[in-house]
C-alpha cells in the first residue's frame, strides 16, 4: 500500500490533528495534508487557527468547539460526520483531547460509533519533560490546577507523596500564587523545571528548586504559558512522611491534615487512606476520642 492510499482522509471520521505549539516548521506533511483535504475544521478558537490555515494556503469551512459550547457544537459535528463528512479538530496548540474539550468529542465519537484517528505531533507536556533533566520513565499528567485556592490546595496535597515526575500547566497571572503552595506542600528542595515560549526563538528552560522558583520570580513577572515540570517524592522521603503520620493518633493524625488547608471531610479521606482503612472507621475513632 502507497503512502498516498494509507494516508488517505475517509468520509464519515473525525482526525485530531496535532499543530505546532509554536514552530510552525513542527507541522508535518500528513497533517498539512489532511486539512487540505477534509470537509470541514472544528477548532477552538477560529480566529487564531484561520492565520495558521492562512498561512498554509487551506481555505476550508470552519466551526467553533470550545469550552463553552462543546455539548451542543459536538453534537452538530458529530450529525455531519454521521452524515459522511470528514472533520479535523484542532486546538490553539498541541494535540487535541489534551488538557481540551477535545476529549468530550471523542468520546461522543466513540458512543456513536463514530471513526476517530490521530494525526501525531505536538505535545506541550511531553516536550517539557524530555527538558526537564528529570525522570522521564514514569510521568503523570496534571494540566491546569483549579483556580480556586482551596481547591488547587486539596489537588496537590493529593499528590503530596506521588512518587513520578508530575507536569502541569500553568498561566502566567497564576504562577506565583502556584509556586507558593507547591513550596508550603512539597518543600523548597523538590527539584522543578520551568518551561515556557517552547519550539520558540526565546524557548526558556528554568531548572530549579522549589526555594529557587519563588525566589526568583518574587522579582520577576511571569511572562507566557507554562509547562511546570515536578520532581515526583523520594521513595524513602515518602516512607518517612508515612511513617510520621502513622505514628500519630487518630485525632492527630486529621488535625495535621486540616492545618495544612484541608476541610474536617477531605482530612478524614487523608487519613483514611494514609491508614488503609474506612472514613467511617476514622471517623467513628476521631468522634469518639474527642474532635481537637
Amino acid at each position: 500500500m502507497s503512502n498516498e492510499e494509507k494516508n488517505k482522509v475517509v468520509g464519515g471520521t473525525l482526525y485530531l490533528v496535532a499543530t505546532p505549539i509554536g514552530n510552525l516548521a513542527d507541522l508535518s506533511e500528513r497533517a498539512v495534508k489532511v486539512l487540505s483535504e477534509v470537509d470541514f475544521i472544528a477548532a477552538e478558537d477560529t480566529r487564531n487557527s484561520v492565520r495558521l490555515l492562512t498561512y498554509l494556503d487551506i481555505r476550508k469551512p470552519m466551526v467553533a468547539y470550545h469550552e463553552h459550547n462543546r455539548a451542543e457544537a459536538g453534537e452538530a459535528i458529530v450529525r455531519r460526520l454521521l452524515a459522511g463528512e470528514s472533520c479535523a479538530l484542532i486546538t490553539d496548540a498541541g494535540t487535541p483531547a489534551i488538557s481540551d474539550p477535545g476529549e468530550d468529542l471523542v468520546a461522543l465519537c466513540a458512543q456513536r460509533g463514530v471513526p476517530v484517528t490521530s494525526i501525531p505531533g505536538c505535545c506541550a507536556a511531553i516536550v517539557a519533560l524530555t527538558l526537564s533533566g528529570l525522570p522521564t520513565r514514569r510521568f503523570v499528567f496534571e494540566g491546569f490546577l483549579s483556580a480556586v485556592a482551596k481547591d488547587r490546595r486539596e489537588r496537590l496535597r493529593a499528590l503530596e507523596s506521588e512518587e513520578r515526575t508530575v507536569i502541569f500547566h500553568e498561566a502566567p497571572h497564576k504562577l506565583k500564587k502556584t509556586l507558593s503552595d507547591m513550596l508550603d506542600i512539597f518543600g523548597g528542595e523538590r527539584k522543578i523545571s520551568l518551561c515556557r515560549e517552547l519550539t520558540k526563538l526565546n524557548e526558556d528552560v528554568f531548572r530549579t528548586d522549589l526555594s529557587g522558583a519563588v525566589s526568583f520570580y518574587s522579582e520577576h513577572e511571569p511572562r507566557g504559558e507554562y509547562v511546570l515540570v515536578l520532581e515526583g517524592c523520594a521513595e524513602a522521603q515518602k516512607a518517612e512522611d508515612d511513617g510520621r503520620l502513622l505514628s500519630l493518633s487518630v485525632s492527630e493524625h486529621v488535625n495535621f491534615y486540616i492545618g495544612q488547608g484541608l476541610d474536617k471531610k477531605e482530612a478524614m479521606k487523608a487519613a483514611a487512606r494514609d491508614r488503609g482503612v474506612t472514613k467511617s472507621d476514622i471517623y467513628r475513632e476521631y468522634v469518639t476520642n474527642g474532635e481537637k
